[in-house]
Protein backbone atom coordinates (compact mmCIF):
# COMPACT_ATOMS: atom_id res chain seq x y z
CA UNK A 1 0.00 0.00 0.00
CA UNK A 2 1.37 3.42 -0.99
CA UNK A 3 1.65 6.46 1.45
CA UNK A 4 -1.15 9.00 0.98
CA UNK A 5 0.76 12.37 -0.80
CA UNK A 6 0.11 15.08 -3.35
CA UNK A 7 2.47 14.11 -5.96
CA UNK A 8 5.19 16.87 -5.60
CA UNK A 9 8.55 17.70 -5.34
CA UNK A 10 9.21 18.92 -1.95
CA UNK A 11 7.02 15.96 -0.60
CA UNK A 12 9.51 13.89 -2.61
CA UNK A 13 12.43 15.14 -1.27
CA UNK A 14 10.86 14.49 2.20
CA UNK A 15 10.09 10.69 1.66
CA UNK A 16 13.64 10.43 -0.20
CA UNK A 17 15.11 11.49 3.39
CA UNK A 18 12.96 9.16 4.98
CA UNK A 19 14.26 6.17 3.33
CA UNK A 20 17.12 7.16 3.71
CA UNK A 21 16.81 7.41 7.25
CA UNK A 22 14.70 3.85 7.54
CA UNK A 23 17.65 2.06 5.50
CA UNK A 24 20.25 3.65 8.16
CA UNK A 25 17.83 2.63 11.00
CA UNK A 26 17.59 -0.83 9.42
CA UNK A 27 21.47 -1.41 9.14
CA UNK A 28 21.87 -0.08 13.02
CA UNK A 29 19.24 -2.80 14.11
CA UNK A 30 20.40 -5.47 12.28
CA UNK A 31 23.53 -4.33 13.20
CA UNK A 32 22.66 -4.56 16.85
CA UNK A 33 20.63 -7.99 16.19
CA UNK A 34 23.58 -9.72 15.37
CA UNK A 35 25.45 -8.55 18.21
CA UNK A 36 22.91 -8.92 20.79
CA UNK A 37 22.71 -13.02 19.02
CA UNK A 38 26.41 -13.52 19.84
CA UNK A 39 25.92 -12.32 23.16
CA UNK A 40 23.20 -14.73 23.93
CA UNK A 41 24.56 -17.73 22.12
CA UNK A 42 27.74 -17.19 24.14
CA UNK A 43 25.75 -16.76 27.54
CA UNK A 44 24.10 -20.13 27.04
CA UNK A 45 27.17 -21.44 26.51
CA UNK A 46 28.26 -20.53 29.83
CA UNK A 47 25.16 -21.47 31.32
CA UNK A 48 25.57 -25.06 30.14
CA UNK A 49 29.54 -25.38 31.52
CA UNK A 50 28.08 -23.84 34.76
CA UNK A 51 25.64 -26.37 35.19
CA UNK A 52 28.07 -29.41 34.40
CA UNK A 53 30.55 -27.66 36.89
CA UNK A 54 28.13 -27.31 39.61
CA UNK A 55 26.21 -31.22 38.83
CA UNK A 56 30.47 -32.15 38.91
CA UNK A 57 30.80 -30.83 42.38
CA UNK A 58 27.72 -31.45 43.88
CA UNK A 59 28.50 -35.44 42.90
CA UNK A 60 32.36 -34.90 44.25
CA UNK A 61 30.60 -33.63 47.27
CA UNK A 62 28.26 -35.82 48.34
CA UNK A 63 30.24 -38.72 47.25
CA UNK A 64 33.64 -37.35 49.86
CA UNK A 65 30.57 -36.70 52.22
CA UNK A 66 29.32 -40.47 52.17
CA UNK A 67 32.58 -42.23 52.78
CA UNK A 68 33.28 -39.53 55.31
CA UNK A 69 30.24 -40.62 57.25
CA UNK A 70 31.28 -44.24 57.30
CA UNK A 71 34.65 -42.46 59.15
CA UNK A 72 33.19 -40.42 62.05
CA UNK A 73 31.57 -41.02 64.98
CA UNK A 74 28.37 -39.26 65.92
CA UNK A 75 29.78 -36.75 68.14
CA UNK A 76 32.43 -35.64 65.34
CA UNK A 77 29.50 -35.16 63.17
CA UNK A 78 27.65 -32.95 65.45
CA UNK A 79 30.91 -30.25 66.03
CA UNK A 80 31.54 -30.00 62.34
CA UNK A 81 28.41 -29.09 61.13
CA UNK A 82 27.38 -27.36 64.57
CA UNK A 83 28.99 -23.90 64.00
CA UNK A 84 28.96 -21.56 61.05
CA UNK A 85 31.94 -22.51 58.68
CA UNK A 86 31.95 -19.58 56.12
CA UNK A 87 29.97 -16.30 55.63
CA UNK A 88 29.47 -15.13 51.81
CA UNK A 89 28.09 -11.16 51.24
CA UNK A 90 26.22 -10.60 48.43
CA UNK A 91 26.01 -7.08 46.02
CA UNK A 92 24.16 -6.94 43.07
CA UNK A 93 25.52 -4.30 40.05
CA UNK A 94 24.09 -3.65 36.86
CA UNK A 95 26.29 -4.30 33.79
CA UNK A 96 25.27 -3.76 29.79
CA UNK A 97 25.68 -6.43 27.54
CA UNK A 98 25.00 -4.60 23.90
CA UNK A 99 22.56 -1.93 25.66
CA UNK A 100 20.85 -4.07 27.66
CA UNK A 101 20.79 -3.85 31.41
CA UNK A 102 21.39 -6.92 33.40
CA UNK A 103 22.36 -7.61 37.18
CA UNK A 104 25.96 -8.80 38.02
CA UNK A 105 26.78 -10.28 41.11
CA UNK A 106 29.78 -9.65 43.57
CA UNK A 107 30.58 -12.64 46.03
CA UNK A 108 32.85 -12.07 48.93
CA UNK A 109 33.80 -15.06 51.00
CA UNK A 110 34.90 -14.53 54.84
CA UNK A 111 36.16 -16.96 57.74
CA UNK A 112 37.79 -20.06 57.19
CA UNK A 113 35.43 -22.94 56.48
CA UNK A 114 37.33 -25.65 58.33
CA UNK A 115 36.23 -24.48 61.52
CA UNK A 116 37.07 -28.56 62.94
CA UNK A 117 40.25 -30.48 63.57
CA UNK A 118 41.70 -31.74 60.35
CA UNK A 119 43.83 -33.58 61.90
CA UNK A 120 40.99 -35.58 63.81
CA UNK A 121 39.24 -35.80 60.69
CA UNK A 122 39.56 -37.82 57.44
CA UNK A 123 40.72 -35.95 53.99
CA UNK A 124 37.11 -36.74 52.37
CA UNK A 125 35.42 -33.91 55.26
CA UNK A 126 37.73 -31.40 54.03
CA UNK A 127 36.96 -32.14 50.16
CA UNK A 128 33.60 -32.59 51.12
CA UNK A 129 33.19 -28.91 52.68
CA UNK A 130 35.33 -27.65 49.65
CA UNK A 131 32.93 -28.79 46.82
CA UNK A 132 30.15 -27.38 48.80
CA UNK A 133 31.55 -24.12 49.02
CA UNK A 134 32.64 -24.10 45.50
CA UNK A 135 28.69 -24.89 44.28
CA UNK A 136 26.82 -21.39 46.22
CA UNK A 137 29.32 -19.15 43.90
CA UNK A 138 28.71 -20.79 40.84
CA UNK A 139 25.00 -21.38 41.80
CA UNK A 140 24.99 -17.49 41.83
CA UNK A 141 26.69 -17.09 38.36
CA UNK A 142 24.52 -19.23 37.30
CA UNK A 143 21.28 -17.66 38.19
CA UNK A 144 23.38 -14.39 36.63
CA UNK A 145 24.09 -16.00 33.56
CA UNK A 146 19.90 -17.53 33.32
CA UNK A 147 19.09 -13.85 34.27
CA UNK A 148 20.69 -12.17 31.41
CA UNK A 149 19.57 -14.78 29.30
CA UNK A 150 16.07 -14.34 29.68
CA UNK A 151 16.39 -10.10 29.07
CA UNK A 152 18.80 -10.73 26.06
CA UNK A 153 15.56 -13.05 24.55
CA UNK A 154 13.18 -10.22 25.21
CA UNK A 155 15.52 -8.05 23.46
CA UNK A 156 16.16 -9.79 20.30
CA UNK A 157 12.79 -10.31 20.13
CA UNK A 158 12.20 -6.59 20.18
CA UNK A 159 14.73 -5.76 18.11
CA UNK A 160 13.75 -8.60 15.51
CA UNK A 161 10.11 -7.25 15.06
CA UNK A 162 11.65 -3.49 14.69
CA UNK A 163 13.78 -4.85 12.00
CA UNK A 164 11.08 -6.86 10.06
CA UNK A 165 8.71 -3.85 10.02
CA UNK A 166 11.71 -1.39 8.46
CA UNK A 167 12.30 -4.46 6.18
CA UNK A 168 8.85 -5.56 5.03
CA UNK A 169 6.43 -2.66 5.87
CA UNK A 170 8.02 0.71 5.91
CA UNK A 171 10.80 0.39 3.57
CA UNK A 172 9.11 -0.88 0.15
CA UNK A 173 5.58 1.31 1.34
CA UNK A 174 8.24 4.73 0.84
CA UNK A 175 10.10 3.33 -1.83
CA UNK A 176 6.93 2.47 -3.49
CA UNK A 177 5.31 5.67 -2.62
CA UNK A 178 8.52 7.68 -3.90
CA UNK A 179 8.16 5.12 -7.50
CA UNK A 180 4.77 6.25 -7.98
CA UNK A 181 5.33 10.21 -7.08
CA UNK A 182 8.46 10.16 -9.66
CA UNK A 183 6.19 8.62 -12.33
CA UNK A 184 3.49 11.23 -11.94
CA UNK A 185 5.78 14.08 -11.25
CA UNK A 186 7.93 12.85 -15.10
CA UNK A 187 3.82 12.37 -16.45
CA UNK A 188 2.95 16.34 -15.08
CA UNK A 189 6.50 17.72 -17.08
CA UNK A 190 5.46 16.25 -20.02
CA UNK A 191 2.32 16.98 -20.25
CA UNK A 192 3.43 20.52 -19.19
CA UNK A 193 6.23 20.69 -22.27
CA UNK A 194 3.26 18.96 -24.34
CA UNK A 195 1.06 22.11 -23.28
CA UNK A 196 4.06 24.39 -23.86
CA UNK A 197 4.65 23.07 -27.40
CA UNK A 198 0.96 23.47 -28.40
CA UNK A 199 1.10 27.17 -27.17
CA UNK A 200 4.17 27.93 -29.27
CA UNK A 201 2.74 26.35 -32.15
CA UNK A 202 -0.40 28.26 -31.88
CA UNK A 203 1.50 31.65 -31.80
CA UNK A 204 3.82 31.26 -34.64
Amino acid sequence: MRLNVNPNRMELMKLRNRLSMARRGHKLLKDKLEALIQDFVKIVRENSTLRQQIEAEIVKAFEAQNKAALMLRSEDKELITVFPQQRLELEMEVRFITGVRVPHFEVRVEGDPYTYSVIHTPAEVDEAFGSFFKVLPLMIRLAEAEKAIELLAVEIEKTRRRVNALEYVLIPNLEETIKYITLKLDELARSSLTSIMRIKGSLR
